[in-house]
């Protein structure tokens, strides 16, 4: 497959980390938030899931956009955005919160971050969810501050990331539990370290607000990192489609709701919370899902998913459409992310895709993989 460069602008934006990945081999990006996101460094996607897997990498995932949002309103604005109840929430914890539109389509699904009562950030995935919130804050004239607060996050990912962190940060870093954040010092600035990631291997956020300070840090990250064998990385495909980790704009989008994404323990539809698209979810709930994300299992080496892909049963029906798919080094097979069709949805039968021209058998399954 020919590639092509991505031309940079101020539309497109480098990251704070950019100087230093493109020094470290960075070969391909893709565009995620207007922003540049690293998706490969030479090597190939498997020895780059192979090494996530056993050691510790250092991601620029700074297209990873916070939207800030503080004021008297600002919880009401929040729950107002997402079908999660936040009534409960606490400071210094991490929620996985679908957004929502109207009808209950799935706008984004960011972490969200409560600092207190009348501070949030929502660390979004790609789209434009600040426009969506300044709309709500417009529309029900709530007194809340909107903004993109320079922050710049750098993931550490991998089992060797706790003693990693451990030795610059100290002991204290291990108090965090899955989803827990706090303020660490290195060198004299306060950093925001979340224990998340997009990854099931294990690690942190390092949530940077002091440029400067970001890349001294990021510097020191490598040359501790040394004895644990870290490298440079990124969000590895193999890795997230296994783990089921679903990818925004990607395996679903604003013609998808939560209830046929697998998010049903994040919708909540039996308290008093005001969220905007609730009346359509209980519809949707009552009246049951009309398709569901499954998984896919595929007999073949290759594939490249650029678009949908149809899925179709052995008489030639359409059975669901592909999002996202790869080759599994675990399963020794193609492994995706499909949409099934409500009367598919317990199909158990050998299905077929068609890959370059080329019929191919698979079967469903639940998810996730592993």
């Amino acid at each position: 497959m020919k590639k092509f460069s991505i031309a940079k602008s101020r539309r497109i934006r480098s990251t704070p980390y950019t100087s230093r990945i493109e020094k470290q081999g960075v070969s391909s990006y893709t565009v995620y938030n207007h922003m540049l996101l690293p998706t490969a460094f030479g090597e190939s996607l498997e020895e780059a899931y192979y090494h996530l897997k056993k050691y510790v990498q250092l991601w620029d995932v700074a297209g990873e956009r916070q939207v800030e949002i503080t004021g008297k309103d600002s919880a009401k604005l929040v729950q107002l955005m997402t079908c999660r109840d936040l009534t409960n929430s606490k400071d210094g914890r991490c929620y996985y919160c679908p957004v929502i539109d109207d009808k209950g389509g799935l706008i984004n699904d960011p972490i969200v971050l409560r600092h207190n009562k009348e501070k949030w950030w929502l660390s979004i995935a790609d789209s434009d969810v600040i426009l969506y919130a300044k709309g709500l804050a417009i529309g029900y004239s709530l007194q809340v501050q909107i903004i993109e607060p320079n922050v710049d996050i750098m993931a550490i990912q991998g089992p060797q990331s706790y003693p990693l962190m451990e030795k610059i940060f100290g002991n204290q870093i291990n108090e965090l539990n899955f989803f827990d954040f706090a303020y660490f010092d290195f060198k004299g600035t306060k950093h925001l370290i979340a224990r998340s990631g997009w990854s099931k291997q294990g690690g942190y956020e390092i949530y940077v607000e002091n440029t400067s300070s970001g890349l001294e840090l990021y510097d020191h990250i490598f040359e501790v990192g040394k004895e644990y064998n870290i490298r440079p990385g990124y969000p590895n495909l193999i890795e997230r489609i296994e783990s089921a980790l679903l990818s925004c704009g990607n395996d679903f989008d604003n013609n998808d709701n939560p209830l046929e994404c697998g998010f049903d323990k994040f919708v909540n539809l039996d308290t008093d919370v005001e969220f905007v698209g609730k009346n359509e979810l209980i519809k949707i709930q009552s009246e049951g899902i009309n398709k569901k994300l499954m998984g896919i299992k595929i007999d073949s080496k290759f594939i490249n998913v650029s678009s949908s892909m149809n899925v179709y049963d052995l008489n030639n029906n359409i059975i669901g459409d592909l999002r996202s798919g790869i080759y599994s080094p675990h399963f020794k097979k193609v492994i995706g992310i499909v949409m099934v069709k409500k009367p598919f949805l317990n199909f158990s039968e050998v299905c077929k895709i068609e890959i370059e021209g080329e019929s191919f058998n698979g079967s469903l399954c639940e998810l996730p993989f592993l």
